[in-house]
């Protein structure tokens, strides 16, 4: 039976991927709250939530970086586009002027 569970977590939303679960939803909170939510379904994600909830979930741990890689990925491509940001924008940010010495 496949279910699905919505999360505004990263581990946990990483956790259901690793397990085979299926991102088929990513929603943006609304009045320009920055949240940023996730619906996963697949088989036997009940247990699975249950496993995380009760300490007992278990992962590959590349497999689980590469997840939560892949959901920070989506989490920021959808904030930049609501704010009408651009991939550069941290970088942009973050660099000062460099001097000559």
């Amino acid at each position: 039976m496949m279910n699905a569970v919505e999360t505004t977590d990263l581990f946990r939303g990483a956790f259901f991927l690793c397990n085979g679960g299926s991102l088929v939803q990513v929603r943006l909170g609304e009045d320009n709250h920055k949240i940023v939510s996730f619906l996963i379904e697949g088989e036997g994600i009940d247990r699975l939530d249950l496993e995380y909830r009760n300490g007992q979930a278990l992962v590959n741990p590349l497999q689980f970086r590469e997840s939560l890689n892949h959901l920070r990925d989506i989490l920021f491509n959808t904030l930049r586009q609501r704010n009408g940001g651009d991939r550069n924008d941290r970088e942009r940010k973050n660099r000062g002027v460099k001097k000559n010495h």
